[in-house]
């Protein structure tokens, strides 16, 4: 037989691992709490016309496409926003706003594999549903600094910017949707000469030109010089001098929150997906060339859905990559994780006796396991030494009598014989004496 591999861009996760993820999930989860969010669960399967509507040429090229039995057109998920926006605008139509929706779990993108990218990762995506009012594009970006810190991330920078800035200018010159999309894949993916030459072509005034040329220009750490700057590049245009003027509140409400979030406005920031219409956003750590997280504000895409107009935003983070990031830094935090205790039988007559007291210890929520090896008692220590498992509950015959048994600490190497009905609330105090 041979020895099956993972399907390239898939991984494994070894249980060191899959707990690192899980601790991040659930802090994932403890963010959305503390900051209002229901968790919901959507399907990997979608429809391909849901999950391809505004994703961008980019993207449609790199999603898992499939018929399924039936001749449907489906594909795995690549995103969680689209099947947000189709709830929004089916099960949650008639629900007050504002909605605040959490998931967490598994996407998949025909990405080529390197550090930091693979065909399937894990994201915690956040959607605020019902707003347009700045202070919710403000909550988005202080949640995600929230997660990053909790998770024990430093240094991590927002690069921010504002689609509807361009798209305004777009507009108000005529130019076609599918022309402007393709004038931001060209931004997303850095290309301004190419971007501006399709400017050029579509036939925009020189005065349009002219002031794209300057905001692409326009990038810097000191966010309100830039924004001061963009509002002089566009005073000829009354819709973009609106969206500068969004994100200024945006970035004042930030800087009133006292979050202390290191911020790079860049004016010609733009992300690959077709359906943003307002401030974007991505975060960055020195470590990593890839970004751990990013979202933004999508206005149309309910209504798009069959929905009604909802002004709406989300966030996605790269679990995977928050994980790899920490590693790089030396900073993975771990969960403080309750004691676990391994169950010996001294001898074979005794296991049943062992399996009653470690059902005893799990109903009082510890952690067990029952030495199911056969070992002699030094082994069983030994191993149980090697797993870094805290204490040990001996099983024999005298103890039994006497209705008690032996725990031993293993770090302290310290034991004593207590009784069985007590065993449970010694190791939750953690104290022997």
């Amino acid at each position: 037989m041979p020895l099956f591999k993972t399907v390239r861009g898939m991984r494994d996760f070894l249980p060191d691992e899959a707990k690192a993820m899980k601790n991040l999930e659930n802090r994932a989860r403890r963010i959305a709490k503390l900051y209002g969010y229901d968790e919901i669960i959507t399907p990997i399967v979608e429809s391909y016309e849901l999950l391809s509507a505004k994703a961008g040429d980019e993207v449609r090229s790199r999603m898992f496409f499939f018929k399924d039995l039936g001749g449907r057109d489906v594909a795995l998920r690549y995103e969680f926003t689209a099947s947000v926006a189709r709830l929004v605008a089916t099960a949650f139509r008639n629900e007050p706003k504002p909605l605040r929706l959490f998931s967490v779990g598994t996407l998949y993108r025909y990405d080529e594999p390197q550090k930091g990218r693979y065909r399937e990762f894990w994201q915690s995506n956040y959607e605020l549903m019902g707003s347009s009012r700045p202070e919710a594009d403000a909550e988005i970006i202080m949640l995600t600094d929230s997660l990053l810190k909790s998770a024990g991330l430093k240094g991590h920078t927002f690069k921010i910017g504002h689609v509807g800035v361009l798209r305004s200018i777009f507009h108000q010159e005529k130019l076609q949707e599918d022309t402007q999309n393709a004038i931001m894949q060209l931004m997303d993916k850095k290309q301004c000469d190419a971007a501006l030459e399709t400017v050029k072509n579509a036939g925009a005034s020189a005065n349009a030109i002219k002031t794209i040329q300057k905001l692409m220009k326009l990038k810097s750490n000191d966010a309100f010089d830039v924004v001061d700057k963009m509002r002089s590049c566009v005073e000829n245009y009354k819709e973009a001098a609106d969206e500068v003027d969004n994100l200024f509140k945006i970035l004042k409400l930030i800087s009133e929150s006292r979050c202390e979030i290191g911020i790079h406005v860049d004016a010609s920031f733009a992300r690959g997906l077709e359906y943003y219409t307002g401030m974007i956003f991505e975060v960055n750590v020195p470590e990593l060339d890839i970004a751990l997280g990013g979202g933004g504000r999508y206005d149309k895409l309910v209504e798009l859905f069959g929905g009604e107009p909802t002004p709406a935003l989300g966030v996605a983070h790269g679990l995977d990559r928050i994980l790899l990031a920490l590693q790089m830094q030396n900073a993975s935090p771990k969960e403080q994780e309750a004691s676990a205790v391994v169950v010996i039988a001294v001898q074979e007559s005794l296991i049943a006796e062992a399996m009653k007291i470690a059902q005893k210890l799990r109903d009082a929520e510890i952690r067990v396991e029952v030495d199911v090896m056969g070992r002699k008692v030094a082994k069983a220590l030994e191993n149980a030494d090697r797993k870094k498992i805290d204490y040990a509950v001996i099983v024999g015959e005298k103890e039994l009598a006497e209705n008690s048994a032996v725990v031993k600490d293993l770090q302290r190497r310290e034991q004593k014989a207590i009784k069985i009905d007590e065993i449970a609330n010694l190791i939750k105090s953690g104290n022997l004496s």
